[in-house]
């Protein structure tokens, strides 16, 4: 069985996988496959731009977890949606030295959900799990994924509405 973790950067989808493979689950972080599948980089947005189609197309299915933000594209049997409140999460970005436009941008879609509907719309429902990681410790994020992974924690999603932090102004 493959289950992915996704999120917005900053949610804590390298932490709490970190977590996972110190309790023995093998992880695959899919920052470390997609080089060869670059087409560009985007300087202004510090960014590479990724062939995803062909990325998803020639990606070998694995028996454990996928870690990334684009994992909820690859077809996994389970997934998981990290989330975290846009004010905490610019917070958590600022210290990677983003440029403020890049933070804006990830915070926006953050309080979007745009990871949870891509997820929607590659994935059944009953497959996924949505957590948001805004107070809870890394060891608690990583409970609760092994606990949907095992199926002792049902499918749920849906109950997070951020769009008062989004960031528009006049």
């Amino acid at each position: 069985m493959m289950t992915g973790i996704t999120g917005t950067p900053g949610t804590g989808k390298t932490a709490v996988a970190a977590e996972l493979e110190r309790r023995g689950h093998r992880i695959v972080h899919l920052a470390d496959t997609v080089r060869p599948y670059v087409v560009e980089e985007d300087r202004a947005r510090q960014t590479l731009v990724v062939d995803v189609d062909r990325w998803v197309e020639e990606f070998e299915p694995v028996e454990g977890i996928v870690e990334g933000h684009l994992a909820h594209l690859l077809p996994c049997d389970r997934v998981v949606v990290l989330r975290c409140r846009p004010d905490v999460l610019a917070a958590r970005l600022a210290p990677r030295g983003y440029p403020a436009e890049k933070i804006a941008e990830n915070r926006d879609a953050e309080a979007l959900d745009v990871i949870l509907i891509e997820t929607l719309e590659e994935h059944p429902d009953e497959h996924i799990l949505e957590v948001d990681t805004t107070a809870l410790s890394v060891g608690e994020c990583a409970d609760r994924i092994e606990e949907f992974i095992r199926g002792e924690l049902p499918s749920s999603y849906g109950s997070i509405d951020w769009t008062d932090h989004l960031g528009f102004s006049a």
